[in-house]
């Protein structure tokens, strides 16, 4: 390869950081991180009762705890999709 030739993935290149990267996908699609935050909080909260659960069965709780997190993720993306909709239909100005 000669250094005169062009990358083959420029974007890449000038993004090094993966911060930056997460800043803008973020920026992007804001309610996809939101959704993975509250069901990772389900799930430390669901181990977390685990312990003091009572009288419950295992079972039971487990139930619960996974609709709890499916229910927050679903709520998140369904929010997400909304959101896109309303951004693009509704404030995009018409052409």
């Amino acid at each position: 390869m000669s250094p005169s030739q062009e990358s083959v993935y420029p974007e890449y290149e000038t993004e090094t950081s993966q911060t930056s990267k997460l800043l803008k996908k973020f920026k992007e699609t804001p309610f996809v991180p939101i959704g993975m935050g509250g069901f990772a909080a389900v799930v430390a909260y669901g181990l977390y009762k685990l312990k003091h659960r009572g009288d419950m069965k295992m079972s039971l709780h487990l139930i619960h705890m996974r609709v709890a997190a499916q229910g927050f993720a679903v709520g998140a993306l369904t929010c997400g999709v909304l959101y896109s909709m309303f951004r693009d239909y509704v404030v995009k100005p018409k052409e």
